[in-house]
């Protein structure tokens, strides 16, 4: 599915700001365009701007919408941090799901370039090379995660490199230069038991190497956890009644059990790289979630009814189909599937392998590391550590040897480090740095930055 269109950058990149947008997910087909913008930094001035859905016939995959999908569509924008190589003046751009994202009937064909990682001339912003990494989402599997450039060993030669990880728990890396794949990927038959009017995509892609980081398979009854035996039972009897058929089911109006969901496999914490090693590091959940689509003329009765109290609506107007989602959960918030919900994977990125993979985080009142969700990030450093905090609920710092997974060192934060760390040197000094605001509910809430430094 990648497209290299043969052009080559041009003009040196000189002050220029690129930038993406945020776009509230799951309102109405038609929504505020997902387009990508540079503006001169010194004038404000806008230099140029690319939009991932193609309004123009004479662009080349144009053929691939319905023109009505094409004209009325919006989203698909990049609200990850882009990535810039300046010496090949590119700018790689994770982009998101086309709207709205659990129903897909008014946006017929794979939806190019919503769910791709494209890489654009800076100069011009035309696209270069792009790569769908999910075609036609109806799972809102946006590319959440910022793209990685790496200098990567590959059989015996070392290549520039983009790894992009996302909410279906692979990672899919390609030479940089010309987005051809490092380890190939295939297209696989998908099910297409999906409601009338939406049209699923028959394949996904999915990469030869590195295997998934997370669960990709039915939920089944032998899943069911809950913590405790009544919670427990309850789960079990929940996914007996619900559907679940793997990673990529559609949607239905009988509520589906959907491993890995919305929220991943891998956010917004992108993964970190050790060139002399060649691994990525990288944190991933595994909840799942419950997900239905509401026939229209029943949304109103859904909002009303108690039973629905915490589960989230989204109207998707212009679609027959509103849709309500939430985390898959027993009696006092505990998720009903097994444990770990939260993990750090080691990947061999030159053989394509996982080196090491532990749980990340502490379960409350227990205080033992079972694998919370975690939203954030890691950090490397040369001397072969991993720093991250991202686990929620226990607000803990720590860091890990890189070639092992083994917990080193924590420390309890003033609140939820829902952020990737940072390091720098000051005066021959190390210090490593988190942003610890916390996130939601569902950790300490606070507004501090705190710094630890190796001792003088």
């Amino acid at each position: 599915m990648a497209q290299l269109l043969g052009y080559l950058p041009t003009r040196d990149i000189d002050d220029e700001v690129i930038v993406g947008s945020s776009i509230g997910d799951n309102r109405a087909v038609q929504l505020e365009l997902g387009i990508v913008r540079a503006f001169d930094a010194k004038s404000g001035k806008l230099l140029w701007s690319w939009d991932p859905i193609p309004r123009d016939p004479y662009n080349p995959v144009y053929k691939e919408w319905s023109p009505e999908g094409a004209k009325v569509t919006g989203a698909a924008n990049a609200w990850a941090p882009l990535s810039v190589d300046a010496a090949r003046h590119l700018v790689f751009v994770p982009t998101g799901s086309a709207s709205p994202d659990f129903f897909g009937g008014e946006r017929p064909g794979d939806n190019r370039w919503a769910n791709s990682l494209v890489a654009l001339d800076v100069a011009t912003g035309r696209l270069v090379w792009g790569y769908q990494l999910v075609h036609h989402d109806l799972w809102d599997y946006d590319l959440a995660s910022q793209p990685a450039l790496v200098d990567l060993v590959h059989d015996g030669k070392r290549l520039p490199a983009v790894i992009q990880a996302d909410k279906t728990g692979f990672l899919f890396t390609f030479n940089r230069e010309t987005g051809m794949p490092v380890f190939p990927i295939a297209e696989k038959p998908v099910p297409q038991d999906a409601v009338p009017g939406e049209m699923p995509s028959l394949t996904q892609p999915y990469p030869s190497a590195p295997p998934a980081l997370v669960r990709q398979t039915p939920v089944t009854p032998e899943d069911a956890w809950g913590g405790a035996f009544f919670n427990t039972h309850a789960c079990r009897q929940v996914i007996e009644a619900d559907r679940s058929e793997g990673i990529f089911q559609p949607p239905s109006t009988k509520e589906s059990i959907m491993l890995p969901g919305n929220a991943g496999g891998a956010n917004w914490g992108s993964l970190a790289f050790d060139p002399q090693r060649q691994l990525a590091v990288i944190d991933t959940l595994e909840l799942a979630f419950q997900v239905a689509l509401v026939p229209r003329d029943r949304l109103d009765a859904e909002l009303q009814d108690p039973q629905y109290d915490d589960w989230e609506f989204g109207r998707q107007k212009g679609t027959p189909y509103a849709m309500r989602r939430r985390v898959f959960k027993a009696h006092l918030g505990i998720p009903c599937l097994r444990p770990p919900w939260g993990r750090l994977t080691a990947v061999d990125m030159e053989h394509g392998t996982i080196k090491w993979q532990i749980p990340l985080g502490d379960a409350p009142l227990f205080h033992a590391n079972i694998g919370m969700p975690v939203i954030g990030g890691p950090m490397l450093t040369a001397g072969g550590l991993v720093f991250i905090a991202a686990s929620l609920k226990d607000d803990r710092f720590r860091a890990f040897d890189v070639d092992t997974g083994k917990l080193l060192w924590d420390d309890k934060l003033p609140a939820g480090g829902q952020a990737t760390p940072m390091t720098y040197s000051l005066n021959g000094r190390q210090y490593v740095v988190i942003a610890a605001g916390g996130y939601k509910s569902d950790t300490t809430r606070g507004d501090y930055l705190v710094a630890y430094a190796l001792p003088q």
